[in-house]
């Protein structure tokens, strides 16, 4: 790295785009991945989808039970 970088033509907000969606990765343990992901092969859909409907379902108990 230098010591020092030259800012002076730089612009202020050039990749600053309003509606960007952040997409937060996850990590899974090795082993709930794993069984997460045979159960999905079995079912015939990606890790992705089993993951979000297994969220949801739970979501769905959590606002069920207030």
């Amino acid at each position: 790295m230098q010591a020092e970088y030259d800012f002076s033509q730089g612009e202020r907000g050039r990749f600053y785009r309003e509606n960007a969606e952040l997409q937060l990765p996850v990590f899974l343990e090795d082993s709930v991945r794993d069984y997460l992901q045979a159960r999905a092969k079995e079912k015939g859909i990606g890790l992705n989808d089993l993951v979000n409907a297994l969220l949801k379902q739970d979501i769905a108990l959590i606002e069920a039970a207030k």
